[in-house]
């Protein structure tokens, strides 16, 4: 079956439909990584989003569920230039039989490097794909929030409260194995609800979409900030700027993909990084929020790292628990960790 993305512009772009799902509609974003299609259709951050794969050759390796980093697959619909067309041996599932059995639309034979050039020119803009037989006649785009139930992970003596945004399996996963219970609770949880958890330190999650959706608990985050170690990932890093007066900003396309080169402004040295928004921290809002740059972009120059002057807050754009990605950014976990155990010990020493 024929198919096509159509962009708000009127740009479409043809291919062989996947699916019985005949309509699916999105922000329009593209990934660079080579591998992690798995947790790339899965990251929270992507809901709602149609990703286009800039690497030609999806889906050979299967769709393992364990590999997921939510419950379900997150995007409204996958764009490829070529995707594996043959179901896989033993109990692996084929990726376009999943995508199938969930409903999402998929595209193939798709000329993605001009689709992806478009969207470097444009901007991630809203768009739909359908089949021939459907209209391309709305662009209305569903706002997705975050909803979760409170749940637990780990047995370690390091209590962390991860307040969610749209969190990934990976962070809580990264978490326990560096000793540490974590209780998830969701974005508007009351303070005096968070309080009865006894925390010692918190983590704000990644997540999809405009942080100032989130505006009205901004004196609830600065709150929990000013009293607790707090580690702020992605969307919760942009979250923490803003609600210590900072501003942010929409990107034109964004950064996604594996390779995003970051540098450690104190040191020098450049790492690479896994990365999935389009918001970023203005650089020039931060002067009087009290927050310092700690990592800067290598090729936009823009900000990656924020540390606090005053309390203890760290805050990184990309993400330390990678999946997929390099593991290059471990010791943020370890650094986090050691600095609630030592606020930790100061509390009992007064």
């Amino acid at each position: 079956m024929k198919g096509c993305i159509t962009l708000t512009n009127g740009n479409s772009f043809a291919g062989e439909w996947l699916g019985d799902n005949q309509y699916s509609a999105g922000e329009v974003v593209f990934y660079t990584g080579m591998t992690g299609y798995e947790q790339v259709l899965t990251d929270p951050s992507y809901q709602g989003q149609i990703v286009v794969f800039s690497y030609p050759f999806i889906g050979n390796y299967g769709f393992q569920p364990e590999s997921m980093e939510s419950a379900k697959i997150q995007v409204s619909g996958v764009i490829m230039a070529e995707c594996f067309p043959f179901q896989l041996e033993g109990d692996r599932h084929s990726l376009v039989a999943y995508l199938n059995e969930k409903q999402i639309p998929a595209l193939t034979n798709v000329d993605t490097r001009a689709l992806i050039q478009q969207i470097r020119k444009e901007g991630s803009v809203p768009a739909v794909m359908h089949t021939e037989s459907i209209t391309a006649d709305s662009f209305q785009l569903e706002e997705c929030w975050p909803r979760t139930a409170v749940k637990k992970a780990g047995t370690g003596d390091m209590h962390i409260v991860l307040i969610d945004f749209g969190y990934k399996k990976s962070i809580v996963n990264s978490l326990v194995n560096e000793g540490c219970s974590v209780t998830v609770v969701p974005f508007d949880t009351e303070m005096s609800d968070i309080e009865k958890l006894n925390p010692d330190g918190f983590v704000f999650s990644n997540g999809a979409g405009d942080p100032m959706r989130f505006s009205s608990y901004f004196h609830r985050y600065k709150n929990i900030a000013t009293r607790y170690p707090v580690l702020g990932i992605c969307l919760g890093h942009q979250i923490l700027a803003l609600a210590f007066g900072g501003e942010t900003m929409k990107l034109k396309f964004g950064h996604r993909g594996a390779n995003h080169p970051v540098m450690n402004v104190k040191t020098g040295k450049v790492s690479m990084s896994s990365q999935n928004h389009s918001y970023v921290v203005k650089k020039e809002s931060l002067k009087s929020t009290g927050f310092n740059i700690w990592f800067e972009n290598v090729n936009d120059k823009s900000v990656e790292g924020l540390v606090h002057s005053q309390y203890e807050i760290s805050s990184v754009q990309f993400h330390p628990e990678a999946a997929p990605g390099p593991q290059e950014h471990a010791q943020i976990f370890q650094d986090f960790i050691k600095t609630v155990q030592h606020k930790e010990k100061v509390r009992s020493y007064a």
